[in-house]
């Protein structure tokens, strides 16, 4: 997904069953979206620099390095085996494999 970012977000669109028209393609309306959605530009949002949650925590907390792999740096076992389990029970049946 990192590596390809605009391949992967055509296929959730047409999964979604609202696939990008060739004019929007065309347009490079997925690039946009892209750019839009990236860690760079969310990171870097007024809003998430001095913004504060209800908890009174930065809304910085919720920003990582963004790199592959890095979930292993901030999650326990225990935690990991609890949200496989939770996705396996939310997406059966659904044709998704993890």
């Amino acid at each position: 997904m990192k590596d390809e970012p605009v391949v992967h977000l055509r296929k959730l669109a047409e999964f979604l069953g609202c696939p990008f028209s060739s004019e929007e393609e065309k347009d490079e309306v997925l690039e946009g979206i892209v750019e839009l959605c990236s860690f760079d530009n969310l990171s870097n949002l007024k809003v998430n620099k001095v913004g504060k949650l209800p908890s009174g925590e930065d809304y910085s907390v919720f920003f990582r390095k963004g790199e592959v792999g890095d979930w292993k740096n901030h999650l326990t076992t225990e935690m990991v085996e609890r949200l496989d389990r939770i996705c396996k029970e939310k997406f059966e049946g659904s044709g998704l494999r993890f």
